[in-house]
């Protein structure tokens, strides 16, 4: 019998190489939730252990300085997994999640998970360059910090999510339309500073926006806008 779309791991990208019948036995170890907008799924330091795939929905990746400002790292979409780093090594939560939008998600626990691991060399493969990803990412945001102006990383960061929302020829969608103060969490800046310069990106025809979408109209000229502050 097929399980809907809410109850299963099928889109969930380490599971792709997986048989149909491994992953059916998995997902019974799994627990399957809905979470509202606004619910934090995990707490920074908690010494949880479980870990989660997102089936539907979105939510983030962030941390909370002492006087509350917001640090925000990742979005997490459909398919992803999050909070394998306490699932791996048994350490506590090294960030929180909170969900932007109503969400389906699955969990398993870290036993069950690392049995997994074990057991199928292609899942842990795809475990693995998820995380080596995640390091990249992750080092070229500590380069950008130490090196780059506020606008050359709102520069930066405008070109990852294009990237990421997908490239058609020298133009790109962003979508939902990324608010100026997300932006600004995760590249270690205020909002206003945001504004200011996606407006001048605006002027400059870079870009344009279009109900819930934010239009890069010329990602090759963005790129080097990119490289050129890098000195590459």
């Amino acid at each position: 019998m097929r399980q809907p779309a809410e109850s299963t791991l099928r889109e969930v990208a380490i599971f792709k190489e997986l048989p149909a019948e491994e992953r059916l036995r998995f997902e019974r170890l799994c627990t399957f939730r809905s979470y509202p907008r606004g619910k934090t799924i995990v707490h920074i330091h908690d010494k949880t252990r479980e870990v989660f795939f997102l089936i539907g929905g979105r939510a983030r990746v962030i941390m909370y300085s002492l006087a509350g400002k917001p640090v925000s790292f990742r979005e997490i979409g459909p398919g992803e997994m999050f909070g394998e780093f306490a699932a791996i090594d048994d350490g506590p939560r090294s960030t929180g999640v909170e969900v932007l939008e109503s969400s389906r998600v699955a969990s398993a626990s870290a036993p069950d998970f690392r049995a997994m691991l074990r057991a199928h060399p292609l899942v842990m493969e795809a475990v693995l360059v998820r995380v080596v990803a995640q390091i990249r990412a992750l080092t070229t945001r500590v380069f950008e910090f130490s090196t780059q102006a506020v606008n050359n990383r709102i520069d930066a960061e405008i070109l990852r999510l294009a990237r990421a929302g997908g490239v058609h020829g020298r133009q790109a969608r962003i979508v939902p339309l990324p608010k100026h103060g997300d932006i600004a969490s995760r590249i270690s800046t205020h909002r206003e500073a945001v504004t200011r310069r996606l407006s001048y990106l605006e002027k400059k025809k870079l870009i344009q926006r279009s109900g819930t979408t934010l239009l890069v109209n010329d990602l090759s000229e963005l790129e080097r806008m990119v490289q050129d502050a890098l000195g590459e």
